[in-house]
């Protein structure tokens, strides 16, 4: 497969915590990085996603904003 996004982060999944219709899913990307995504529970199951297995975080944003107090 090839993307159009260039952030593509390869790590490992560390955790997933399952709700009623979303997954959260944590990949360790190096030196203690975790990025962090919600997807469906459907998209879990799909990917084969386990704790321990290969993935890439891929982001694509259009905007960043900050923020202060």
């Amino acid at each position: 497969m090839k993307i159009s996004a260039r952030n593509q982060l390869k790590g490992t999944v560390v955790e997933m915590t399952k709700g009623a219709t979303t997954s959260h899913v944590r990949i360790d990307i190096g030196n203690g990085t975790i990025v962090t995504a919600s997807i469906t529970n459907q998209a879990v199951e799909e990917l084969g996603l386990v704790v321990g297995g290969p993935a890439y975080a891929v982001i694509k944003a259009s905007d960043v904003m900050i923020a202060v107090d």
